[in-house]
């Protein structure tokens, strides 16, 4: 068919001697459109049509989980759909491609970019054809060579991990799927409404005796908060932030600038240029400008699509912030190109980059509530150059072609934060400081994407990429929090019926309307009540003045997906692991002798087992022994140093049968270099607490030097001025110590 414009100025079809639309080319465009942006494929606008599957998996994966992202015409992305709808796609493709090339042989290309779009619908093959010889283009218009490859590449799995089954298929919109989704929208506002309400009156319920008791002892004259471990340094704050806010209203009355001295914030050398009374508001920003520092806000693009936050930490006496354009997105493909921070003096050495990631349900700001005593805030004055990372939606959802009420824009969980969000942000942190590695450190949820991606079967490349990883508080083996009635009710309902529930769009969307519309001290008060709750989490270590700026970075948009990955019954609360499987982590507890009753939520102790037929067990025990500890090992070569800070009274996560692990040789790749257990901990204290920057702050600042792998080039950061480079164990030394450990396991 070749177009034409009549005498009218219409569009008119000529014959041609095109050959005949053949099977193959039918089923590519069929399957293209089952997987595009939208169907039917409008000829007006071809940019949108899936074109290809990419994988992302391990090369050396023994059980693959790879990751299959639609790739359009255009370049861009589209979340990961079932592995088998993906290979199907890239057969198809790589079948067409076969033949147009041996049918264009000696044929000369000349139609253009225009006129096939529109010929699409009138000629199936040659629309087949037309995307399927040419790659998808990048973001500069360059062919993206690295996607072009055959069907051995893009072979699916022959199965996937227990702990990650496939995620559903929604397809582009119709009738049938937009009625499917208003269904679940509507059922799932009431539903889930309905469930947050009666978690909250739950939470109002068990605060009663909290409340009388309070009342109680102020009625006879006593201090309920006499007994708090920090009282007197929580009095003592209290006041420097009223003085503070005293000679802030002196200073703007007068309209002079700071002299340095009356404002304490500006006694070690950062003069804010923020201050007065709190208005308790979700901006980093303004807390920054409150210690005198700033923030700037980066545009990070992920490999399947989502628009994400990456935060920028920076001091502005020395830094010069990058315009609007420099500070978007980059694309989606990660770990290319070399960008260098710049720096207002050219002569001083950088600082060495570190980047954090938060928990669940939370966003970055919680690293910056405490003021100075805030870990962003206090690496960032040590010398560090931080950067505040964030998962997907966060408080504005965004991704480069869908929508909020799409729910492939929802059709996500921990794998996909650990393996796109991750990398991602690790990438645009390399390519705006210029350095080969950084340093990670990582919160709750934030260490369990960070121990999936890490993996040995799903990216573990991504881990050459870091110097360290710090993991607070690090959530690998449930607690026994899992075992509460309203997480229960989680795990006994059926998938069908969380999606009922819940949706399968935002989990429970109306706490974000309530973040905005409640006013902010109302908010942090009936939010930490609900936490408090839900996670077993007191308040008793923090600095309760600041307790409602706390809870103004939370809760973010999150997916029902994940929260299923979470709670259903599938994952984790299944297997209460988030790499083995109930049965894996059972035998390597009758291995290592201890008991099985409870897994990841018992003590070690002699297993009823052993004391019953102690001759067989022997023999048996003898007989796992001989096997490799490290033949179940999580991670590869690849892996870089970790340093774990434990909470010891954490409910929510076992952070001490993660150290077990690691102590008794199951990972004999993996190489700790700090590890502390805080038995006086929860799960936030490692954050929030008011002596956390003796506790782990500190410790925090001299591992990311200890392991820095650019010492020379970089700046000294403060008080590490003494602390010697860290040197790995060679590889003998290592097997020697694993063989130890596994002779001397009990």
């Amino acid at each position: 068919m070749k177009q034409a414009v009549d005498d009218g100025g219409q569009d008119s079809v000529l014959p041609s001697a095109d050959p005949p639309v053949t099977g193959a080319a039918a089923d590519f465009v069929n399957q293209s459109a089952k997987l595009s942006l939208k169907k039917p494929l409008s000829p007006d606008d071809p940019t949108s049509v899936a074109v290809e599957a990419r994988f992302v998996t391990s090369d050396d994966a023994v059980v693959v989980t790879a990751d299959a992202v639609v790739v359009t015409a255009d370049g861009n992305r589209l979340p990961t759909v079932p592995l088998q709808e993906a290979y199907k796609l890239n057969v198809l493709r790589d079948e067409l491609n076969s033949e147009a090339s041996e049918q264009r042989a000696d044929t000369k290309h000349e139609e253009s970019e225009i006129e096939l779009a529109s010929l699409a619908r009138r000629n199936e093959e040659r629309f087949a054809t037309k995307f399927v010889f040419e790659p998808p283009l990048s973001e500069n218009g360059e062919a993206s060579q690295r996607l072009m490859g055959d069907s051995k590449r893009t072979m699916p799995p022959s199965h996937t991990h227990p702990l990650f089954p496939p995620l559903p298929l929604y397809g582009p919109p119709s009738l049938l799927r937009n009625l499917q989704c208003w269904t679940f929208r509507t059922s799932s506002f009431f539903l889930s409404a309905g469930f947050l309400g009666v978690i909250v009156c739950g939470a109002l319920f068990t605060s009663i005796p909290t409340i009388c008791n309070r009342t109680w002892l102020r009625l006879t004259f006593r201090n309920p908060d006499a007994l708090r471990p920090f009282h007197e340094d929580e009095v003592r704050r209290s006041s420097i932030r009223k003085e503070q806010e005293r000679l802030w209203k002196r200073r703007k009355s007068f309209g002079q600038g700071n002299d340095g001295q009356e404002c304490p914030l500006s006694n070690d050398g950062f003069v804010p240029t923020e201050g007065g009374r709190d208005p308790v508001i979700c901006d980093v920003g303004y807390y920054a400008r409150r210690v005198g520092l700033d923030m700037e806000e980066f545009q990070v693009q992920t490999e399947d699509g989502f628009i994400i936050d990456l935060w920028h930490i920076y001091d502005p006496r020395e830094y010069k912030k990058l315009d609007d354009a420099e500070r978007s997105h980059r694309g989606p493909d990660p770990f290319t190109g070399r960008s260098k921070k710049r720096l207002k003096d050219s002569t001083r050495k950088p600082k060495f980059p570190v980047l954090l990631m938060h928990g669940l349900l939370q966003s970055a700001g919680a690293y910056c509530v405490n003021d100075d005593d805030s870990l962003a805030f206090y690496l960032c004055k040590s010398g560090y150059d931080v950067w505040l990372g964030n998962n997907r939606c966060g408080f504005r959802p965004k991704h480069v072609l869908l929508d909020y009420s799409d729910p492939r824009m929802w059709c996500w969980n921990i794998r996909q934060m650990g393996i796109f969000d991750l990398s991602a942000l690790t990438s645009r942190v390399l390519h705006e400081t210029g350095f080969e590695k950084i340093g990670l450190v990582a919160h709750s949820q934030g260490t369990t994407e960070t121990f999936v991606a890490l993996a040995k079967e799903q990216r573990p490349e991504l881990g050459e990429k870091l110097t360290v990883f710090c993991a607070l508080a690090p959530a690998a083996y449930a607690g026994p929090l899992i075992g509460k009635m309203y997480f229960k009710f989680m795990r006994v309902i059926s998938p069908g019926l969380f999606r009922l529930m819940f949706g399968i769009h935002a989990f429970i969307p109306i706490m974000m309307t309530m973040h905005s519309l409640l006013d902010p001290r109302i908010y942090g008060w009936l939010g930490y009540k609900v936490f408090s709750f839900l996670f077993n989490w007191t308040d008793a270590r923090w600095d309760r003045g600041l307790k409602n700026r706390m809870f103004q970075f939370a809760p973010v948009y999150v997916s029902s997906e994940s929260m299923r990955w979470w709670l259903g019954r599938e994952c984790f609360a299944k297997h209460k692991c988030i790499l083995s499987t109930k049965e894996e982590w059972r035998s390597e507890d009758r291995e290592d002798g201890e008991g099985e009753t409870d897994g990841p939520l018992a003590h070690p102790h002699i297993s009823h087992h052993l004391q019953k037929k102690p001759d067989q067990s022997r023999r048996s025990t003898d007989q796992l022994r001989r096997k490799s500890k490290g033949s179940t090992a999580w991670y590869n070569e690849k892996v870089p140093p970790f340093a774990l800070w434990v909470a010891g009274n954490d409910d929510l996560v076992n952070g001490e049968r993660l150290l077990r692990r690691f102590n008794r040789g199951r990972e004999p790749h993996v190489k700790v270099v700090h590890s502390k257990i805080i038995p006086e901990y929860e799960h936030l204290d490692v954050i929030w607490a008011m002596d956390a920057v003796s506790q782990v702050f500190e410790e925090v600042r001299e591992v990311l030097w200890k392991t820095c792998c650019a010492r020379d080039q970089c700046r000294t950061p403060a008080g590490c001025e003494s602390v010697p480079a860290w040197a790995p164990e060679n590889t003998e030394t290592n097997t020697e110590r694993i063989e130890q450990s596994s002779s001397d396991s009990p």
